[in-house]
């Protein structure tokens, strides 16, 4: 934890860990000393870590590698928060027609982002039957999948909820200027320790060092985006992405990068993965019709597409579209 800003008896904080294979940071400004400071440090991490190492399908004891394990074997049983968010990933599957779904994370045995493999239409063909929602079965305190050799991942939903977890720990200690940054997805108090509001950045896909645009939010907000390049390589010409199409086994077609503005990370995170894999068109008419929400999408070409009430949570201007 480093001591950033005395302001009178006000004080920023700040913590950085690893999280998820990724970076995290954690801003509150408080009033009740450093002791008090430390310990909602270790608590906001501990939690953090908890939801991690639960739903890490990398954990051989976590829920979900004994879900995975019981696959075809019969039901698990699992708490009412395994429930959320297994339920939640479900109304994604539903949301998206399909584009999206938990169980697709098996095809990660034929893509390799990392080598820069393509897996054949004959590869895709063996393991799509296994990509299958329909097949997750949820009953009272169980959860089952029917198929053997299926898998799920709720890494489309995890790290959301986490980063909402951490900030409701916060405002329930009475923190009441916060920011949680979670790899890109995050969550808002209030504003910041100055009264200003908070600023995320929103980079742009192609050239990583840009700034296309910031979110300034001056409350309780969640912004997440969704975007193709961080497990993705260039073949051909062609990119090829993490974020596959469920339907298909291949990288969903259109947007390079969906940022959502909603009033949590977990609603944002989950608007802007349907709305990047639903493409430019029924992205945006998603995002325009969801109260409370803005966002843009920008397309693969970097055209970026606002919706109607982007301007009044960011530094575009009226009409801008950069």
């Amino acid at each position: 934890m480093a001591l950033l800003i005395p302001a009178g008896r006000r004080v920023l904080y700040t913590t950085r860990f690893a999280l998820m294979g990724g970076p995290a940071l954690v801003r509150f400004v408080d009033r009740q000393g450093r002791e008090r400071a430390e310990a909602l440090v270790r608590a906001v991490e501990g939690e953090a870590l908890r939801i991690e190492a639960k739903f890490s399908r990398y954990r051989e004891d976590s829920v979900v590698s004994v879900l995975n394990r019981a696959a075809g074997r019969g039901p698990v049983p699992v708490d009412a928060e395994t429930e959320r968010l297994l339920r939640s990933a479900l109304d994604l599957v539903r949301l998206t027609g399909g584009r999206f779904d938990p169980t697709v994370g098996i095809l990660r045995r034929i893509w390799d982002f990392k080598a820069g493999r393509i897996p054949s239409q004959a590869e895709l063909d063996r393991l799509l039957p296994l990509v299958d929602a329909g097949a997750v079965v949820l009953g009272p305190g169980t959860a089952f999948l029917q198929h053997p050799g299926m898998e799920i991942d709720l890494g489309g939903v995890g790290k959301e909820y986490a980063v909402d977890r951490v900030a409701e720990l916060l405002r329930e200690a009475g923190v009441e200027s916060a920011i949680v940054n979670f790899s890109g997805d995050v969550r808002t108090l209030g504003r910041r320790g100055d009264a200003r509001p908070w600023s995320i950045g929103v980079l742009d896909p192609r050239e990583r060092d840009r700034c296309r645009f910031a979110i300034r939010a001056g409350g309780s907000a969640g912004v997440a985006t969704s975007g193709d390049y961080e497990r993705a390589f260039l073949k051909d010409g062609v990119r090829y992405h993490h974020l596959l199409d469920a339907r298909t086994g291949r990288p969903a077609r259109g947007v390079a990068s969906a940022t959502v503005v909603a009033p949590t990370a977990f609603s944002a995170g989950f608007l802007a993965t349907a709305a990047f894999l639903l493409g430019p068109d029924e992205g945006l008419r998603l995002l325009e019709t969801s109260p409370g929400v803005e966002g843009g999408l920008i397309t693969e070409e970097g055209r970026l597409l606002p919706t109607s009430g982007l301007a009044r949570v960011s530094d575009l201007g009226p009409g801008v579209a950069p």
